[in-house]
């Protein structure tokens, strides 16, 4: 299976100036190429057809994406509003400041097929495109936040998907939200 990074992917996987919060010890390319070499521990279905999660066990030094919300910790939460480009509208999000994550034990890759990548305005060459990664403690996809979820159901125009809103899929996530948050060096 021919595997590679969207440039929205890299650009938030593999920053200019890296950071502890993202993929450690591995640069874009040897990213790609693990990929595209190695079968995954597990693949599992993600919220739409042209979706697929491939879960690998972490072979680098990078953290957990999430860490649970605790009396000890709420006061280090932090939230702005933020867009993901140029071209999306900010929207409310919030993390963690001064607290670290564990090392993940796995790395859970998020693909989007070559059809759906070009109907976004993203075309790629190969079978697959990374849209992004879920660094995790257990081999389970992290709910989807619910603000990219509504992202999603706006349709391409705002940066979505097109997917329709799930309201199941969405308390689920709000459920895993409200305990816990995304965390900022």
């Amino acid at each position: 299976m021919s595997i590679i990074l969207t440039p929205f992917a890299r650009a938030r996987l593999f920053p200019k100036e890296r950071r502890r919060n993202t993929i450690q010890d591995c640069t874009p390319e040897e990213f790609e190429r693990r990929l595209s070499e190695q079968a995954p521990f597990q693949v599992l279905d993600g919220y739409a057809p042209f979706c697929k999660l491939h879960v690998h066990r972490n072979w680098t030094s990078t953290r957990c994406l999430t860490v649970p919300i605790t009396d000890d910790n709420r006061h280090l939460l932090r939230s702005a509003y933020e867009a993901r480009t140029k071209e999306e509208l900010p929207v409310l999000v919030r993390w963690f400041e001064g607290v670290e994550a564990p090392v993940a034990a796995y790395l859970i890759v998020i693909l989007y097929s070559r059809e759906q990548l070009a109907k976004e305005g993203s075309p790629i060459d190969v079978d697959w495109g990374v849209v992004g990664c879920l660094y995790t403690a257990t081999p389970e996809e992290i709910p989807m936040a619910p603000i990219t979820m509504m992202r999603n159901a706006l349709g391409v125009g705002e940066g979505g998907s097109g997917v329709a809103l799930d309201r199941e899929a969405y308390r689920r996530s709000v459920e895993f939200w409200e305990h816990n948050a995304n965390w900022r060096p």
